[in-house]
Formats: structure tokens, C-alpha cells, sequence
């Protein structure tokens, strides 16, 4: 709270106080003195936390990197005024610091007012974006990159944020491209790009294309090139494969890492393996010396969550050896939010809402479970989702505020047309989770309009019989667009694959490889 309002002095006090200084103590007041601009502080204090025997995590030196800010910035003040700045070298090495640590503006601020770039300068800029949930910005400006003179053509660095970017939108023909882009300059036979293009046909729902390029890897694969497939096995709701895959990487002598890990017991969680999830979990650290992480436990957490087990989900954190962070916190609630737990729900979002008070995404886990419970006096107002949908190698972005536009309104006849034939075929809209206390006929017709319908409907009506519709949402897909979609994949033939936050669901013939299970 000091923090928010610049009150150093005050939370550093209070941080003096305290006498059991846990790691959100020590990041809590790093991120004052990240908001007060007194980043020479903050190595001291780092240094003193390390001594007190306390190790960093990620937000730890996310806080460091935005306190630093203000020092960057006296540099390249310092910079300016010595001349040194309209020399490509130092450009773009402050280009990169701004893009390492997320300020976008001011990256690409250095990015124009350069006079001359070389290829590091457009590579630090595409990754800069792609990084930061600029996946739309990165991809346009490569397109621009490819216009340059050819000393600055994408160089396997360049190549990697591209593909990453892709992975991000699941833009798949985009990625195709590149990836024959990368054929004819053989830099497909880089280690990096490689593994960047596993991800890539994985995110982008074509596995089996991620798989050949993982085969044709050879001796050349790496511990990224396993954990790459094995977390596209997990995205796809393929948690045998990626027990085999994980079997196959231990008798090639590969060791794990706390990724692997990750991704392995994900994958578990999406295919309801509980039983091989715990003996993993178990392994870690006995036979694979893989110190369990916060992910780790938020992990075991979202499986046994889903499998309806909310007392022993609620036992893990219970027994967690170090502090419960926004991840498990999260797994909970994301748990409660299927099986309408409240309690343990409102449990679960007062820890974080003091972790991370700015993230919306909590906010409406809860109000999915007051809805759910029927309780609207409770019920917080929605942030609408977005979806993507790629057409004709073109990326179209929809959300469910935007009925009132003239393609809006095609897209929702095409979607209530449909609807009512569904419903002769015995489909019935799930209303549970929309977050008004209004009759059903008017909760029905905000489910026409998520955001997901909007980007299904577009792509039935704007691709060919017989072409695959691809969408990536932001948030977890809800049940009644679930139906929808499977409903719709019969009636229309066609194979539709969904990426939301969680995993990639394959509707084919009115049915889902979740099994219903996500």
C-alpha cells in the first residue's frame, strides 16, 4: 500500500519491522523502491536478501529490472548528450535493455529515431514485441524487415521471435511461411530454431508437423526439444504420449529440468492421469535431484482439482514447503471455479488479491463461482475475452463488445440460424456463467455474442468446405461455446480446433478430444 504511493520510507519501515521476512516481504519492498524510481537502492537490498538466505524468484528480478528503469534512462540521457547515441552499437544496445525489461514505448521510440539498423536492431525490436503480447506488432514488423537491403536479412535470432509470435496467435499459415523461409536460408538446422518451430506447430494445433521436425532433429535435439514436444503432447490433451516421450528422453540419457517437469505433470493434469502425476511429482527430487517449484505444486494442485479432489488440492498448499505464490493460489481457485466450491474460492482470491491485486483474470474466476452459486449480489462486472480467428493467412480479432457492428450482426444470424437447429437436436444453452441476474432469454442472447461464437461464425462464413477453422482465445473456454462448437463441427462437417488458455480442443463429428475434460 506505501508502495502505491511512493511512501518509501514508510514501507521500508514496515519492512524493518516485520520480523519473519518471507520472499514477498523482500519483493514487496523492492517493487516500492521500483515505483519510487530508487533503483540504486535495489542492489543492496538484493544483496542483502540473498545473505539473509533468501533466493530470488522470477518477480524478484522483475522488480529489479523496473527499478533499474530510471538509471537506463540517466544513461541514455548521458548518451544523448555525449553523441554516442546515433551510433548503431550503443543504439541498439539500448534498444535492447528497453526491450528486456518491457517498456515497449520507449523501445520502439529508439527503434525510429535510428538512422541506421542493422539486423540486431529489427531482431531486438520483433522479440521486444513478442515477448510482451505484441505478437501482432512483431509479425508486421518482420514482414517490413523482409524489405530491407539484404545485409540486414533475419538472421536465426530474428527467426526464433517470428516463430515465437506465431506460436502466440496460432497463426499457422503464417508460421508455414516462415518455416519455408527457413528452408531456403538453412537455418532450419539451428539448434534454437529448431525447438522454436516444435513450439510453433504445437501452439498453432499441428502436432504431428511439430513431431516430424522434433524426428528429423536427430542428435541434434536438446533438453528444449524434449520439453518443446512433451508440452505439446500436454496442450493436446495427450498425456500418454507425453509420459512416453518423457520415458523415451530418460533412455537417451537426457536429464530433466524443473521445465520438464512442468510440462510433465500439465500434461497429466489435462489427460486426468492423477496416479503417474504423483509418482512424478515424487521423482523429482528423489531420482532427478529437481527442486519442486511453485509451478510444480500449482500443477499437482490443477490436477487434482479438476479430478473433483478440492480437500487434497487444498492439503498440497496446506503442506507446501515454501510459500504459495499467484500460481498455486490461482490452480485453487481455477478448481473452485469448476465445482463451485465458494468458501475455499473466497479463500483462495483474498491471498491473491494481495499477490497481484492488477490481474483482472482473478477477479472473474470469482465471479464465475458467484454466478454459478447463484449468488448476484456477489458478482463483479466481466472483462470480455478476445478471440482469434485465421483466415486466408489473415489474423481477425473479435470481442463480445462488439455487436453493434455491421459484421456483428451477420455473424450473429448465421449463429442463431444455427442455434435453433441444434436445439431441435436436443442442444440447450448453458447459462450458469453469465455474470447477469437477467431471464433466460437474455442470458441466451449474450452467449450468442462471446467472443469465440463471433470467430467461429466468421470463419464458417469466410473459408472453404473442408479447410480446418482455427481460433485462439484468451481466456479459458466456456462450456455452452464447448457445445456449441461441438454441435457445429457435425452440422457444418467441419474439423474446428480451439486454443484457449489451458489447451487445444480438437472438435471433429460433434466431439471433442478433451472428452469433455478441461
Amino acid at each position: 500500500m506505501y508502495s502505491e504511493f511512493g511512501a518509501v520510507a514508510d514501507a521500508r519501515q514496515v519492512f524493518e519491522e516485520t520480523c519473519e521476512k518471507t520472499i514477498f516481504v523482500w519483493n514487496a519492498l523492492l517493487r516500492a523502491l521500483a515505483v519510487a524510481d530508487e533503483g540504486e537502492e535495489a542492489f543492496p537490498l538484493l544483496r542483502k536478501m540473498v545473505a539473509a538466505g533468501t533466493l530470488p524468484d522470477n518477480f524478484t528480478y522483475s522488480c529489479m529490472l523496473k527499478a533499474c528503469v530510471g538509471m537506463i534512462r540517466e544513461l541514455h540521457a548521458h548518451a544523448l548528450r555525449h553523441g554516442f547515441v546515433p551510433r548503431v552499437h550503443v543504439a541498439t544496445t539500448l534498444l535492447d535493455v528497453y526491450a528486456k525489461i518491457g517498456d515497449i514505448a520507449y523501445a520502439r521510440n529508439m527503434f525510429d529515431d535510428m538512422p541506421n539498423k542493422n539486423v540486431v536492431s529489427w531482431s531486438a525490436m520483433i522479440g521486444c514485441y513478442a515477448r510482451n503480447e505484441r505478437a501482432f506488432d512483431g509479425l508486421r514488423l518482420f514482414q517490413e524487415m523482409l524489405l530491407v537491403p539484404a545485409e540486414n536479412a533475419p538472421n536465426a535470432v530474428t527467426m526464433v521471435s517470428a516463430l515465437q509470435a506465431c506460436a502466440s496467435l496460432a497463426a499457422l499459415e503464417q508460421g508455414r511461411m516462415l518455416h519455408g523461409y527457413l528452408l531456403r536460408r538453412r537455418l532450419d538446422v539451428i539448434l534454437p530454431v529448431t525447438n522454436a518451430l516444435i513450439a510453433m506447430y504445437a501452439k498453432c494445433g499441428r502436432l504431428e508437423a511439430g513431431r516430424r521436425v522434433f524426428a528429423g532433429a536427430g542428435g541434434r535435439r536438446d533438453v528444449v526439444s524434449w520439453n518443446s514436444l512433451i508440452s505439446g503432447y500436454g496442450m493436446h490433451g495427450h498425456g500418454e504420449d507425453a509420459v512416453r516421450t518423457f520415458e523415451d528422453m530418460i533412455a537417451a540419457g537426457v536429464r530433466p529440468t524443473a521445465i520438464t517437469f512442468i510440462a510433465l505433470l500439465g500434461a497429466c493434469s489435462h489427460a486426468g492421469l492423477v496416479h503417474a502425476a504423483q509418482q512424478f511429482f515424487v521423482s523429482m527430487g528423489r531420482d532427478h535431484a529437481v527442486v519442486p517449484r511453485a509451478e510444480h505444486y500449482a500443477c499437482m494442485v490443477d490436477l487434482l482439482g479438476r479430478a473433483g479432489r478440492l480437500e487434497d488440492a487444498a492439503a498440497v498448499v496446506e503442506g507446501m514447503r515454501i510459500e504459495p505464490g499467484p500460481t498455486v493460489w490461482g490452480a485453487l481457485l481455477g478448481a473452485c471455479r469448476i465445482h463451485g466450491a465458494v468458501e475455499l474460492a473466497e479463500r483462495a482470491c483474498k491471498r491473491l488479491f494481495e499477490l497481484e491485486p492488477s490481474n483482472a483474470g482473478n477477479y472473474v474466476l470469482l465471479a464465475d463461482v458467484y454466478a454459478g452459486a447463484g449468488m448476484w449480489g456477489e458478482v463483479l462486472q466481466k472483462l470480455p475475452g478476445c478471440s482469434w480467428v485465421e483466415v486466408r493467412r489473415g489474423m481477425y480479432a473479435f470481442t463480445a463488445a462488439e455487436e453493434a457492428a455491421p459484421l456483428a450482426e451477420q455473424l450473429l444470424a448465421l449463429l442463431c440460424k444455427l442455434v435453433a437447429e441444434m436445439k431441435e437436436e436436443g442442444y440447450v444453452p448453458d447459462t450458469r456463467f453469465v455474470l447477469y441476474d437477467l431471464g433466460q432469454e437474455e442470458k441466451e442472447r449474450i452467449l450468442l455474442g462471446h467472443s469465440e461464437k463471433l470467430a467461429l461464425a466468421f470463419g464458417l462464413i469466410n473459408s472453404g468446405a473442408g479447410e480446418v477453422i482455427r481460433i485462439t482465445k484468451n481466456l479459458r473456454l466456456c462450456e455452452d461455446c464447448h457445445s456449441v462448437t461441438k454441435f457445429v463441427s457435425k452440422f457444418a462437417n467441419r474439423e474446428i480446433l480451439v486454443r484457449d488458455v489451458n489447451r487445444f480442443h480438437h472438435f471433429r463429428d460433434g466431439r471433442c478430444s478433451c472428452g469433455d475434460y478441461w
